[in-house]
C-alpha cells in the first residue's frame, strides 16, 4: 500500500513544541520556517484539561485578520493519522482551514472557529436578503457592519455588494472583479433562495435537483478559488427559512420549503467536504411567518433576528 502524501500544517503555537509533538504523534515531526500574511495573533484562554496537560499552558494563541501583519511559524509535515490527532488536540474554538502562506504554498492552519469574530475587512455578496430589501436600516448586513466597524474604526471595514435577484452563479461570475480594491480578508457569500427557485409552471419538480446541486458546487468552487486568490477566508451563509404558503407563485417563480431545505443541505455538505465555513441562518426565522413581509424577505424585525444570530 502506498503512503499518502504528507499534509502541510502551518503552526504558530504549541504544535511546534517538541514535547507536544511527542505526546500527540509519538515523534518529533519534520518542519520548516514559514509565515502567514494578513494575520496577527491574540491570546485564547484554554479550559480543556487534556490540552493544558499536553502543552503545559492554559493560554494558547489564535489568529485574527490584520492587514499588513504577518505571523511567523513553521510548516509541519503530518501523516493522515497525525493530522487527525492534531484535530483532536485543538479545542472547539479552532477549526482547520486552508490558508496561503507567504511562500505561495497552501497549508492547513487552525483558525478562530467564528470566522466573523476574527475578520477585519469583510466583503458581502448575495441577493436581496443580504442587500437588505424591506428594511430601511439596510438589513442584517448593515447591522453587522455598524457593530463591526464600531469595534475598530481604524482597521475594520464591511463592503456590502449584494445585488437583488442574484444567484450563486451570477455572484461567482461578478465577484472576482470587485475584490482587489477592497482587499478583503473575509468573503461572506449569502446564498439566497433564488438558487432553489423553479418556474411557477413546473409544480411537479420538487425536492433535490442533482443537476442544480452540481451547478451550485461549480459556483462554490469558483468562489473558493476567488477567495484564495485574494487571501480571503470564504464563509457561506444561507439559506433562510421561507413561508411556502405565501410564495406559491412569486413573480413567476415557485419557492418551496423542501427545495430550500435541499439547498441548505447541499451548502452544508459542500462546505463540510471542502473545510469551508458555513453559517446556517435557518433557525431565527423558522416557523415565524410574522418575520417575513412576503413569505421570503425578512421584515426589519426579521433582519434584526438574523443579525443577532450572526453577530460574533
Amino acid at each position: 500500500m502506498t503512503e499518502s502524501r504528507p499534509h502541510a500544517l502551518f503552526s504558530f503555537g504549541t504544535l511546534r513544541d517538541e514535547r507536544v509533538q511527542i505526546s500527540l504523534f509519538g515523534r518529533s515531526v519534520p518542519s520548516s520556517p514559514a509565515s502567514l500574511v494578513g494575520y496577527a495573533t491574540r491570546p485564547l484562554k484554554i479550559t480543556d484539561p487534556d490540552v493544558i496537560a499536553a502543552s503545559g499552558l492554559d493560554v494558547h494563541l489564535t489568529l485574527e485578520c490584520r492587514l499588513g501583519s504577518s505571523v511567523e511559524g513553521a510548516v509541519l509535515r503530518l501523516t493522515d493519522a497525525e493530522l487527525a490527532a492534531a484535530d483532536a488536540y485543538e479545542v472547539d474554538d479552532y477549526v482547520r482551514r486552508r490558508v496561503p502562506l507567504s511562500s505561495g504554498e497552501s497549508a492547513w492552519a487552525y483558525l478562530d472557529a467564528d470566522p466573523l469574530r476574527s475578520a477585519a475587512r469583510i466583503v458581502i455578496v448575495g441577493d436581496s436578503i443580504a442587500y437588505g430589501r424591506c428594511d430601511p436600516r439596510g438589513g442584517w448586513a448593515a447591522r453587522l457592519a455598524a457593530r463591526h466597524i464600531a469595534a475598530n474604526e481604524v482597521d475594520h471595514r464591511v463592503f456590502n455588494l449584494a445585488v437583488p435577484g442574484s444567484t450563486l452563479a451570477a455572484v461567482a461570475e461578478q465577484t472576482p472583479a470587485l475584490l482587489a480594491a477592497r482587499r478583503p480578508d473575509t468573503l461572506l457569500v449569502a446564498a439566497g433562495i433564488n438558487d432553489s427557485a423553479l418556474p411557477a409552471a413546473a409544480p411537479e419538480a420538487d425536492g433535490a435537483d442533482p443537476a442544480g446541486a452540481a451547478h451550485l458546487a461549480d459556483s462554490l468552487a469558483s468562489l473558493a478559488a476567488t477567495a484564495r486568490e485574494h487571501r480571503a477566508r470564504l464563509v457561506v451563509l444561507g439559506p433562510v427559512w421561507l413561508d411556502e404558503s405565501r410564495t406559491a407563485d412569486y413573480e413567476g417563480l415557485r419557492f418551496t420549503e423542501s427545495r430550500a431545505l435541499a439547498l441548505r443541505e447541499t451548502l452544508r455538505a459542500w462546505c463540510a467536504e471542502h473545510h469551508v465555513d458555513h453559517i446556517d441562518p435557518w433557525s431565527p426565522l423558522h416557523n415565524r411567518p410574522d418575520l417575513l413581509t412576503d413569505g421570503i424577505h425578512p421584515t426589519p424585525e426579521g433582519h434584526e433576528a438574523l443579525y443577532r444570530h450572526l453577530a460574533p
